[in-house]
């Protein structure tokens, strides 16, 4: 025989039991959260390649010394987006560094690469690293002087001969090899160098 008591206690133990599987299951992490932290990391990873790319016109220099490599962005599989800013507009070497980028991302198995050009903010000399200075110097070319962030640029300056360190140079010509350079000699050691110029 079976008493009230016993009847009440179970119909409550399969209350609780239907009450724990009407439960939700504990959430779970979403697939898109670890997919971000490794798109992050994969964007680094190619825009370290794009950076390494030398620039077409200062081979001793890579565009990310030469600051001029903005940005890399992921948009889909397979499908990357490159923001390069020119020295200046109009810069002829901007479709070379735009070919040499997509052939290193291709070669590193990305099948569609976008190298867009970013006007602005604008590049300027100062945006060239304290590594990539020191290339241009050891390559022979004097480096840009630093230039104030707003105002003209002091024409006091002295620039430094990058063959004996003197800075009593002068001028030769507005211009060199290429339109950002200018050409000097320096008065001591005679030996002409050219001048990356202040933009």
């Amino acid at each position: 025989m079976v008493t009230g008591t016993h009847l009440t206690a179970d119909r409550r133990a399969h209350a609780d039991r239907a009450a724990t599987s009407a439960r939700p299951a504990p959430a779970h992490r979403t697939a898109s959260a670890p997919k971000a932290g490794d798109d992050s990391r994969l964007e680094a990873e190619l825009r370290k390649l794009a950076g390494s790319v030398p620039d077409p016109e200062l081979p001793v220099v890579t565009l990310e010394e030469l600051g001029v490599l903005r940005g890399v962005q992921i948009l889909g599989p397979g499908r990357v987006e490159v923001e390069l800013t020119p020295t200046y507009t109009g810069c002829p070497a901007i479709e070379a560094m735009t070919t040499d980028i997509e052939q290193v991302l291709h070669d590193h198995g990305v099948a569609e690469v976008s190298v867009v050009k970013v006007l602005s903010p604008a590049w300027s000399t100062n945006d060239i690293t304290a590594e990539g200075r020191r290339k241009l110097a050891e390559f022979g070319i004097a480096p840009p002087r630093p230039q104030p962030a707003e105002g003209p640029i002091p024409l006091t300056l002295s620039v430094r001969c990058p063959h004996c360190g003197s800075t009593d140079t002068e001028l030769l010509s507005r211009f060199s090899s290429t339109a950002c350079k200018a050409l000097r000699r320096c008065v001591d050691c005679r030996e002409p160098f050219d001048h990356f110029k202040e933009l």
